[in-house]
């Protein structure tokens, strides 16, 4: 039986939620931004309003403002868009148990032998879209194909509220004459080193010499070689909570900086997220890992390592004590991440314990209680004090 494999993609996901909630926003330029009240920060998400007068996300809010006056702008609620999330992936698993979650706003679904119970897959596809719609209030495109990566190519084809089929005989005439740069797990930097070996286009690369691929990128040239002949044989892989091998949190920045201090701060606000997340899924790590990408582009990765944690404290201030070790006034960044792995299972913590001199638990407990007040009133509600200390356009 031909696979059949469907690639949801929710359309600007994060404007998406708050027009659920405020249907103001709809029909009107909108978008998602740092941190709209001193109109600092970058554009996270925005409306097909706003792209129509060419706001983009990571551009400034300045940017944004100076290309369409009237945008309104809406700080971000990660706590909420992950509840919105949910029940989106909710949704898409009653539709088959095989389902992998690509990211907070996308998933890929194997439909194969589900045609008796949803119809065809276009069929199918539709009934979807208009679930989706009708019960969340939310749009989405959806790939179809026989394979992951040819349904991911799909679904970008026709946004938003699009449904496009892409199977291996629509590869010469659908998939082949884009850029290459279109291609799904090809970044900026790839994208100028295949340009350099006269690859344009995916139907160049597909007829590109493999041999000439993999001495210049290695294994990654080969793959790269056979997703663009429509190759893909890597399964829809159903994700468990044990799975989760790491959490991670990253941002561009609103523009490169020299300043540690501000660095800090972001950091902060970066591991705040990842804690919680944790804190969430039940998880303690004893590996901390930043990431430093410079206005050139190039990056750098340090990690270290501590006691098991879930706590926003220690994960900030292994991530500080990388940032001070590894920053160079001399170069601007870009962007910073912070993770935590290494998990191990967390123990449940009683509040009726005895927790004089036990600080962690302490703090666990403040933390989780935290996130509750969090969840229930907003994620902004309550921040590390830290950061509510200086304003990040001090920098």
């Amino acid at each position: 039986m031909e696979r059949v494999i469907f690639l949801v993609d929710m359309n600007a996901f994060f404007i998406g939620c708050e027009t659920v909630r405020d249907p103001s926003l709809k029909g009107v330029p909108a978008a998602v931004a740092g941190d709209p009240k001193n109109r600092s920060g970058i554009i996270l998400a925005a409306n097909y309003e706003a792209r129509s007068f060419g706001v983009r996300t990571t551009m400034t809010i300045y940017e944004a403002l100076r290309l369409c006056p009237s945008l309104r702008l809406v700080p971000p609620d990660h706590e909420y868009y992950e509840q919105v999330s949910n029940k989106v992936m909710n949704t898409l698993s009653s539709y088959t148990p095989v389902m992998e979650q690509n990211s907070i706003d996308e998933a890929w679904l194997d439909m194969t032998g589900c045609e008796p119970l949803f119809g065809k897959p276009l069929e199918a596809a539709r009934k979807i879209m208009d679930d989706l719609y009708s019960n969340h209030g939310l749009m989405c495109s959806i790939g179809i194909s026989e394979n992951k990566f040819l349904a991911k190519m799909a679904s970008d084809m026709k946004k938003p509220m699009g449904i496009t089929e892409v199977w291996k005989s629509d590869i010469q005439h659908k998939l082949w004459p884009l850029p290459v740069s279109r291609m799904y797990g090809i970044g900026p930097q790839t994208t100028i080193k295949l340009n350099g070996l006269g690859i344009e286009t995916i139907g160049q690369l597909a007829h590109f010499s493999v041999g000439l691929l993999v001495e210049r990128f290695g294994k990654y040239g080969l793959e790269i070689h056979r997703l663009a002949n429509g190759i893909d044989d890597s399964p829809v892989k159903p994700h468990g909570e044990d799975e989760i091998k790491s959490i991670s949190r990253s941002t561009t920045l609103s523009e490169d900086t020299t300043d540690i201090e501000y660095a800090k701060r972001v950091l902060l606000s970066l591991a705040d997220e990842v804690g919680m997340a944790a804190r969430r899924h039940g998880k303690k790590g004893h590996t901390v890992q930043i990431t430093i990408k410079y206005s050139d582009f190039k990056s750098i990765t340090r990690q270290t390592k501590i006691s098991p944690t879930c706590l926003t404290r220690d994960i900030y201030e292994a991530g500080r004590r990388l940032l001070e070790t590894n920053w160079d006034i001399r170069l601007p960044v870009r962007l910073l991440g912070i993770g935590l792995s290494g998990f191990e299972e967390d123990e449940q913590i009683s509040i009726f314990e005895d927790l004089a001199g036990h600080r962690d638990a302490r703090e666990e407990i403040l933390e989780r209680t935290a996130d509750r007040i969090r969840h229930k009133h907003g994620w902004s509600i309550l921040k590390p004090a830290s950061l509510l200390q200086k304003n990040d356009t001090d920098h």
